[in-house]
């Protein structure tokens, strides 16, 4: 596995997501999302992430899993808090 792009402080889980979400599901977008590996988001939102990397700016992944649940998972710009949260939970 990569290693970390960025550092997060606080990490939430809305209680909507904690119930469709399992915690390995939860962890595995977690780690996924420090790595730089942005998930299911099309080649222009990576790009975005990736210079929002160097800029200092929010970033969001996009995973999806069994049964095509999709959930986000957004850091905040000065990374003090990400958050993982289903679409519907915006």
């Amino acid at each position: 596995m990569s290693a970390a792009k960025f550092k997060t402080s606080q990490i939430v889980t809305t209680a909507n997501a904690l119930n469709h979400l399992t915690y390995d599901e939860i962890l595995s977008g977690l780690l996924r999302h420090v790595t730089g590996d942005w998930g299911d988001l099309g080649e222009e939102d990576r790009k975005e992430n990736d210079l929002s990397l160097k800029k200092g700016h929010r970033l969001l992944s996009v995973y999806h899993v069994r049964n095509c649940i999709k959930f986000w998972i957004i850091t905040k710009a000065n990374r003090s808090k990400t958050t993982v949260m289903l679409p519907e939970d915006y």
